[in-house]
């Protein structure tokens, strides 16, 4: 007798990855697939949604095929998406109107500097509980329609614009225009508390209402993904953010909890139940999650650069041969020689929010060497996640663990650090595809392969727990060198 199996597409910012489930939550089948950057100027960042669907469709091919040779059968999809990422694309053809605009990219920086010149910061972080900055998606819709020439079109519902959850869905089921609670809290354009999208934000981002998604729970009847990709229709049950989606994989569901996930980029969340609660030091608040039409919240620091600076180790610098290679770097040092890695290659992210702040390697000395900038580009993420934990525990939220994942914490040394330089308990799953792991169990539930979100808690296993070891005098030493070379790349 066959058994249900869950589909969960996790789309990244370099490459999409597909995870077949099985009704214990463990991984049957897997596949990844990594896709062309694109950086046509300085601080732009695109990707061509044709290689994300290519990708995407290639992967879950693969990992259907291997999960269903035993006769189980796929129940439900969830898709985990990059979030403010933006695309446009024609309603009926489907076709993108163009290249996507990253949420690393920096373009309308200047158009977020006239807005909150004119004083609209406030309305929008009351609102949105974002802040106005070119990270968020609705800059980026304005900037598509206009540099295509579509803003008529879009006015009409003709061409379409969303996050890539919203793309892959429409081409996932041949039309479908939706997208989730979480993802559109991320663009700017949402009210978190009425639950919809916003009249007078609409007018201020000028974004046309005809051209948006509808929004849905977490856990809903998305449509179907068509017959002719895997062979029959599979029902799509659950979409979510990339990082909502890590918070449910790793049981973050009471107030207080807090994980961090290390990809690209580093995101800390700590769940604030169903209060609205208000950073005082320009963290975000947002939606975690809104199943049964009732919302959830949290507080977020984004930090957008973290395993990018190793990618940028390995492919523009050459200094390493793959990721992996940095652990045994690092452990060969007693620290890294005074050198600093501040990795503002697309401005600062939280708490300082600076979108003109540029990278800089500094602290050299003749005898600085390539293990010293590896090392001191490791340290960079666990000290920019020690500023997060500080801006929420000024903000009331205090930490007494970090749940980790993300394809950096598989790195012992780091993780070790982290725990000494954060003064916390680190604690790292088995299981570290939690963002795949949050997707499968949200459709799962929609599918009833799973009975409801508890079964993360149930599913989730510690693999091996961190303990900070560091003198307290050495850590305020090492934390005082970060943040004066934080404050020689600010611009404000």
């Amino acid at each position: 007798m066959s058994k249900p199996l869950v589909l969960a597409i996790d789309q990244g910012t370099t490459s999409s990855r597909a995870f077949v489930f099985d009704a214990d939550a463990r991984v049957v089948a897997t596949a990844q697939e990594e896709f062309q950057q694109h950086f046509p100027r300085p601080g732009w960042v695109e990707h061509d949604p044709e290689d994300i669907w290519r990708s995407v469709v290639a992967t879950a091919t693969s990992a259907i095929a291997r999960a269903e040779a035993s006769g189980d059968r796929i129940a439900a999809i969830g898709i985990a998406n990059q979030r403010e990422t933006t695309v446009a694309w024609d309603r009926k053809s489907l076709k993108p109107i163009g290249r996507a605009i990253v949420w690393q990219d920096r373009r309308t920086a200047d158009v977020c500097q006239r807005l909150r010149a004119d004083g609209a910061e406030t309305d929008v972080s009351e609102k949105t509980g974002l802040l106005l900055d070119p990270y968020f998606s609705a800059t980026k819709i304005a900037r598509l329609l206009d540099d295509h020439g579509a803003r008529e079109a879009a006015g009409n519902g003709d061409v379409v614009v969303g996050t890539i959850d919203s793309f892959l869905l429409a081409r996932l089921t041949g039309g479908a225009h939706a997208t989730d609670a979480t993802n559109a809290s991320r663009t700017s354009l949402f009210n978190i508390r009425t639950n919809e999208w916003d009249a007078e934000l609409l007018r201020l981002f000028n974004v046309p209402a005809a051209c948006l998604p509808v929004v849905r729970d977490n856990v809903a009847n998305y449509g179907e993904a068509r017959a002719d990709l895997f062979g029959r229709p599979i029902p799509v049950r659950g979409m979510v953010g990339d990082q909502q989606a890590a918070a449910i994989g790793q049981a973050c569901f009471a107030p207080g909890q807090v994980k961090s996930t290390y990809g690209t980029g580093c995101f800390v969340l700590t769940q604030t139940g169903e209060d609205i609660v208000r950073s005082t030091n320009r963290l975000l608040t947002t939606i975690a999650r809104r199943i049964d039409g009732r919302t959830s919240y949290a507080l977020e620091g984004s930090i957008f650069v973290a395993g990018a600076a190793v990618k940028w180790l390995r492919d523009e610098l050459g200094a390493i041969d793959d990721a992996s290679d940095t652990e045994a770097i690092a452990s060969q040092l007693d620290d890294a020689g005074g050198v600093y890695f501040v990795p503002a290659f697309a401005g600062l992210g939280a708490p300082h929010w600076d979108a003109e702040a540029r990278g800089a390697i500094l602290g050299l000395t003749r005898g600085t060497g390539r293990a010293h900038i590896v090392r001191a580009a490791l340290e960079a993420t666990a000290y920019q996640t020690a500023d997060l934990l500080g801006a929420m525990a000024s903000d009331g939220a205090r930490v007494q663990s970090l749940k980790v994942d993300g394809g950096m914490v598989a790195n012992d040394w780091l993780m070790r650090f982290l725990a000494d330089i954060c003064d916390t308990v680190v604690e790292r799953p088995q299981m570290l595809e939690t963002t795949a792991l949050g997707a499968a169990l949200l459709a799962g539930v929609g599918a009833g392969v799973y009975d409801d979100l508890d079964a993360a808690g149930k599913a989730r296993k510690v693999d091996a727990t961190f303990k900070p070891t560091m003198d307290a005098d050495a850590r305020q030493l090492a934390l005082a060198g970060w943040h004066d070379a934080i404050n020689r790349v600010r611009t404000k």
